[in-house]
């Protein structure tokens, strides 16, 4: 993409009202506004709460946005020439119940507080292969503490992914730390038995993947107390 057209997507975000670009010190200095206060002060209902981290160009937060009205959903990503994909669709469409905020995955917990969060999704992350890359993969025992710091009791962690090792990686490390798995699916569209959100629409990305055969998993849990 040339810096013109991100320039320019950038400045539409910012007529967006459901895109949020803080800045890193307003974030870290705990002064983004709707901390605690997403569905009362921005989508004006007590519906369930649900993140997509590293939603990209946002397709599966809109998706999952539309097929569950009585949902809210916010999509999070640190590119928001990205995401501006989304969020105008969603602006054209006059969908209410989706946002985007442009902000480090790593700061969530300064976007939303303890307990505010029904359910996350991560979406074909960077699987970060290589060992010394193991604390950036958006599924290893740190991030997994930051999820659960806002989650709500019984709140669910959905992973879909077409890389084989985060998938193994995740089990391995689920059931290696007392995590509870609730579903896990190495073929979503080969095998019977996957979640309709998992396989009702899918990413530009995904659309490559599955034209190569190459297998979309899928991994369900709750984190331990």
């Amino acid at each position: 993409m040339g810096s013109k057209n991100k320039l320019k997507r950038f400045k539409e975000n910012e007529t967006f009202n459901n895109v949020f670009q803080p800045t890193r010190e307003e974030v870290v200095g705990d002064l983004f506004p709707l901390k605690g206060k997403w569905n009362s002060e921005f989508f004006k209902n007590e519906n369930p709460l649900v993140l997509e981290l590293g939603c990209g160009k946002g397709e599966y937060s809109v998706g999952l946005a539309e097929r569950y009205p009585n949902k809210n959903f916010v999509g999070i990503d640190i590119k928001g020439a990205r995401f501006w994909r989304g969020a105008k669709t969603a602006v054209e469409t006059g969908m209410y119940n989706v946002a985007f905020i442009r902000t480090q995955i790593e700061l969530i917990n300064h976007i939303f507080a303890e307990n505010e969060v029904d359910e996350i999704w991560i979406t074909f992350p960077d699987p970060q292969i290589k060992y010394k890359r193991t604390k950036h993969r958006m599924t290893n025992s740190e991030f997994l503490q930051l999820y659960k710091k806002i989650l709500k009791k019984d709140g669910i962690v959905n992973l879909k992914t077409d890389s084989e090792f985060m998938h193994g990686y995740t089990l391995g490390l689920l059931h290696g730390e007392g995590h509870e798995v609730l579903y896990a699916n190495h073929n979503v569209y080969v095998n019977e038995g996957s979640p309709e959100e998992v396989t009702a629409f899918q990413t530009f990305y995904e659309k490559q993947y599955l034209e190569i055969n190459k297998a979309i998993t899928y991994i369900r849990f709750k984190i331990k107390e």
